[in-house]
């Protein structure tokens, strides 16, 4: 399912492109004035293939896993959190919901590996294993185990396109992942664990300085192979983080923008720009983290955020926030009048 799926991502659609630029230069506005709204609308041109692209069908899909290094004290809150929050997730009460309902988006919850079951009649149950081992004593999981991660996530977009979906945004949930998102970015980045390593869910100096030490003794320990980007998440990463890549690579696969949120799903979209380098034609960052690494993952991906709010939250709820700014690119391009349209007088 993997080949076949990074075999069927293709370069955007120029032809499209070129007319959804030409319609933009001959709005009513001077060229380029409405900046990243513009920029958003010819990508999505080349993505669709519609030189006049629409947004319909929204959908927020948050992947669920644990971290078996949260054994190591890495964490502010304790592991039970995760399939409490699945739970909040499954009955409407989160932030991710709230932001999705106002954005009229509909919420995936999947459990990919969260460490205990959840029994809900929403979720997705499409557990991998019960969470991660703890990567300080070896690898995080094994390869079959990360390319089966990353083949969930195929098969949910897929599910979900083949139900009407034409836009994604990708959320996460399972306390220890910005350790796991640290040091894949780690592997990739020059930066120092300093630069790279945040608070997270909110740890001390004390503790942060322990995560940072975790970090290092787990590169140390599984000596990732930077070229195969599954070694990096079979070693190093997690369940959901795996998952989240997949998502990104069916989206591409079927040339549907995929909205990457904040730092654990950047580190999911920097492993799928090392399986795909073209899959970053369909991903399109929504904000900048107060996490010190998302903007350097961001960076080594190439990707702009639309807008910085102070954020840390995860979710998708930077995502999904997106949605609103990305639907009114499409709504400018679509229903704004041209020079000759509105008899204005063109400079």
């Amino acid at each position: 399912m993997l080949e076949k799926t990074i075999s069927s991502i293709s370069d955007l659609d120029a032809t499209s492109m070129r007319e959804a630029q030409h319609r933009l230069d001959n709005l009513t506005k001077p060229k380029g004035s409405l900046g990243m709204l513009e920029r958003i609308a010819v990508q999505l041109a080349g993505i669709t293939g519609e030189p006049r692209p629409k947004i319909g069908k929204k959908v927020s899909i948050v992947m669920a896993a644990d971290h078996g290094v949260v054994a190591e004290g890495v964490s502010a809150f304790p592991q039970e959190v995760t399939p409490q929050m699945v739970v909040n997730f499954l009955n409407g009460g989160a932030a991710i919901n709230v932001l999705s309902r106002h954005a009229g988006a509909e919420v995936v919850c999947v459990d990919i590996g969260v460490a205990v079951d959840v029994d809900h009649p929403g979720l997705k149950a499409r557990k991998v294993k019960y969470g991660t081992d703890n990567f300080v004593h070896g690898p995080a999981m094994t390869r079959e185990e990360a390319l089966k991660a990353l083949e969930v996530g195929i098969d949910v977009v897929q599910e979900q396109i083949n139900s009407g979906a034409s836009i994604f945004a990708l959320g996460e949930m399972g306390i220890g992942n910005t350790t796991a998102s640290s040091a894949i970015l780690a592997v990739y980045s020059e930066h120092s664990l300093e630069e790279i390593v945040g608070p997270g869910s909110g740890v001390g100096t004390e503790r942060l300085a322990h995560k940072r030490m975790v970090i290092e003794r787990a590169i140390e320990k599984n000596r990732p192979d930077k070229s195969d980007p599954i070694d990096v998440l079979a070693k190093v990463g997690g369940l959901e983080i795996a998952g989240m890549a997949g998502c990104i690579l069916a989206a591409a696969a079927n040339r549907v923008p995929v909205v990457i949120d904040g730092f654990i799903s950047s580190a999911a979209a920097l492993i799928a720009s090392k399986i795909s380098p073209r899959s970053v034609n369909y991903m399109i960052g929504s904000h900048l983290s107060q996490e010190p690494g998302h903007r350097i993952a961001l960076d080594l991906i190439g990707l702009r955020p639309l807008f910085s709010l102070d954020m840390r939250l995860g979710e998708g709820t930077g995502a999904v926030l997106a949605f609103n700014i990305i639907e009114a690119a499409t709504k400018i391009i679509g229903e704004m009048a041209t020079f000759d349209e509105a008899g204005v007088s063109k400079a």
